[in-house]
């Protein structure tokens, strides 16, 4: 069983309070936020049985308040990714959305799911419940969403996150965690693009110099972008990879079925991570932009499984509209070890 338990954390800029969630299970421990769904810290050990934290984030709230950019440890919607020219077309109708991004829409906007006061509750004897309701119009976007996301400890301290949304009129949906890893503890001082990674992919999705897809789906053979066996992660990459097996074959509710899709390594402390999802896609970001307020380039991965970015406007991608009486899910799992 899972050791819960919650304290407060503060107040958001509006005066709501957010409250912090400790779950304790297997060797992992994971601190939660309401504000955002922000997973604050994770702790793990190496292969010596030292336990640091491998999530780039803030000891206190005012730390994420005051740094919304890069999105740290944050839940994102309603539409992860970027939207080409802040827009979608749906059922004949122009809907125009947030730019947030120059002329485009990036992470669901000015204010995202990332910078909402989520309400949350146990959820049986291993998570967390977050939701709330995203109203019709809420940074541009049709229909009232109905939002949960729950975060559970595994029985190995895996950490779940599972999503689910109804809507009451068509919208686009894509939902994901902005987590950044940093497998050698996010203070250790060593960036985390000396990591290995490997990705179960053979193609990926090909962008222009605003880092917008071409509609393109290139081969990774013979490309910076082949992850297919392991080798170390250099900087230079905001890319989504299209992953391998895909499809509806033994999901719950006919839905995807997850699969092992990634493995991060580091060789330093021997931690390594692998990445399991229901989910088409997985962006990888290498934080060249982080400003060095506390964490400078390269300090962390972000592995964000989700849609392909800006599906809405290239009907060659999966379909990522939900509409009435449908129920979006996707689920993603970290897990955790040793070598």
């Amino acid at each position: 069983m899972t050791v819960i338990s919650t304290e407060s954390a503060g107040t958001d800029p509006e005066g709501t309070p957010v409250d912090r969630w400790t779950l304790e299970r297997a060797g992992t421990r994971v601190r939660l936020l309401t504000y955002g769904g922000v997973v604050q810290s994770v702790e793990v050990p190496d292969r010596t049985g030292a336990v640091a934290d491998v999530v780039l984030g803030f000891p206190d709230l005012a730390g994420y308040l005051a740094a919304r950019g890069p999105y740290f440890g944050a839940l994102v919607g309603r539409y992860a990714n970027r939207l080409s020219g802040a827009a979608f077309a749906l059922d004949g109708r122009t809907h125009r959305v947030s730019a947030n991004e120059g002329p485009n829409c990036l992470h669901g906007g000015e204010r995202g799911f990332d910078q909402r006061v989520w309400h949350a509750e146990r959820d049986g004897d291993h998570g967390v419940r977050l939701s709330r309701i995203s109203p019709d119009g809420e940074e541009g976007f049709p229909g009232r969403l109905a939002v949960s996301v729950t975060y559970a400890l595994d029985s190995a301290g895996g950490l779940r996150i599972d999503y689910r949304a109804e809507t009451d009129a068509a919208t686009p949906v894509s939902l994901t965690n902005h987590t950044y890893w940093n497998l050698g503890g996010a203070r250790g001082g060593r960036p985390a693009t000396g990591h290995e990674l490997r990705v179960a992919a053979e193609r990926f999705t090909e962008v222009d110099d605003a880092l917008l897809p071409t509609g393109e789906l290139p081969p990774v053979a013979g490309t910076r972008f082949d992850f297919r066996t392991p080798r170390v992660v250099g900087p230079g990459y905001d890319h989504n990879f299209v992953l391998d097996g895909h499809g509806p074959a033994a999901g719950e509710g006919g839905g995807p079925a997850a699969r092992q899709v990634a493995e991060v390594y580091d060789p330093v402390s021997g931690r390594f991570m692998t990445l399991t999802t229901t989910e088409p896609g997985l962006q990888l970001y290498t934080g060249d932009y982080l400003d060095g307020q506390p964490y400078g380039p390269g300090a962390g991965l972000a592995l964000e499984t989700q849609a392909f970015p800006d599906s809405p406007n290239r009907p060659g991608f999966p379909d990522t509209v939900l509409r009435p009486g449908e129920v979006y899910t996707s689920s993603t799992t970290y897990g955790f070890g040793v070598r």
